[in-house]
């Protein structure tokens, strides 16, 4: 017999021997000691299609991450996949965690609407003040179980990015400027928007718009500062028209089933910090990049940063209007998903 067959079945045998209730209590205790101290953490797989050192992984999951874990201890573990360890499709995340090749991953509905049509609503733009509203109200829309697509997840987090400005290797002046170009989009709605403009929208994943600007395939982009460098755009950009015209929804989601299945204690830590804890830091931690990023490019005499003259601030909230109006149009359940996010608004506004 080895050494850890021994351990368990002497204390075993001399309980029966004496044949007493404390004596077999005792020996419970003897043989579960060892086999709690030794028990490994569950160990969740979460997938990450870019790397550690982006903002997005900085500000909207390494919190997280690094929270969980940290009070987890030897209960659950976090193991993130970088770089699209796992695969770098965005289009592919949320199949990956409903099917379990990830237990959690981040998702950017824009690239799948058919699973997600009501998120569309968090796209349109000219609604939200800023990211943290948006935010705010995105995560509490998942919490009611307002939107399509989510039944499959426990969400961890809803995050929307601040408004997406328009970055390009021609020059853009005013709106009039918009016309014929070709520009990268992150959503269909963000693509009605641009259409709407006068420029011809083209979707493109984030991680794959650099090298199309780079091939003259898109003269373009529409980002949000934060990320204009750490995806390259920066580099291959020097003209910046900041019309803000839409805004990219991602979820930090875990499969619903595995989460589940995890003791309770797990899943309180979890919840812990989920939802608007996660939230606050991610919009708090955007806002000072985004404010870091519009500095750096406004003191750089390379660049031409535009704002908006108010006659075509004014023509562009007619257009952002009517494109929240069609969307609405479309169906009684847009028009009540939209009621739902301005009274979640209005709440807010309250709040503050």
């Amino acid at each position: 017999m080895n050494l850890t067959k021994q351990r368990i079945v002497a204390p075993i045998v001399w309980a029966l021997r004496h044949r007493g209730l404390a004596a077999l209590l005792c020996a419970a205790a003897t043989v579960s000691a060892p086999l709690a101290a030794t028990a490994e953490p569950i160990t969740l797989k979460l997938s990450f299609f870019t790397s550690d050192r982006s903002h997005i992984y900085q500000n909207s999951i390494e919190p997280f991450v690094t929270a969980v874990n940290n009070e987890g201890g030897g209960l659950i573990n976090i193991q993130v996949y970088f770089s699209g360890a796992i695969s770098r499709n965005q289009a592919e995340q949320p199949k990956l965690v409903a099917d379990g090749a990830a237990d959690i991953a981040l998702i950017v509905p824009g690239r799948t609407p058919e699973r997600f049509p009501d998120t569309e609503v968090m796209e349109l733009p000219g609604l939200f003040s800023d990211q943290r509203q948006a935010s705010l109200v995105y995560t509490r829309l998942l919490e009611l179980g307002a939107l399509k697509g989510y039944s499959d997840f426990f969400v961890i987090g809803g995050f929307v990015a601040s408004s997406e400005s328009i970055h390009s290797r021609r020059p853009i002046k005013s709106v009039d400027d918009l016309q014929g170009l070709t520009i990268r989009v992150n959503n269909p709605i963000e693509a009605d928007t641009i259409r709407r403009l006068g420029a011809k929208p083209v979707l493109i994943a984030i991680n794959e718009t650099t090298e199309a600007l780079m091939q003259n395939s898109i003269d373009g982009a529409t980002f949000p500062p934060s990320v204009l460098f750490e995806f390259g755009i920066g580099r291959v950009t020097n003209n910046h028209y900041m019309i803000q015209v839409g805004a990219a929804p991602t979820a930090l989601v875990m499969n619903r089933k595995k989460f589940e299945s995890l003791p309770p204690q797990a899943q309180a830590i979890i919840r812990k910090y989920s939802g608007r804890w996660l939230v606050e830091r991610s919009a708090m931690g955007f806002d000072k990049v985004d404010k870091q990023t519009t500095a750096q490019l406004t003191s750089d005499p390379r660049r031409q940063v535009v704002f908006p003259a108010p006659a075509d601030l004014k023509r562009a909230d007619e257009i952002f209007a009517a494109a929240v109006e069609n969307w609405a149009a479309a169906s009684a359940h847009n028009r009540e998903i939209l009621s739902l996010v301005k009274s979640e608004i209005t709440k807010l506004g309250g709040a503050n």
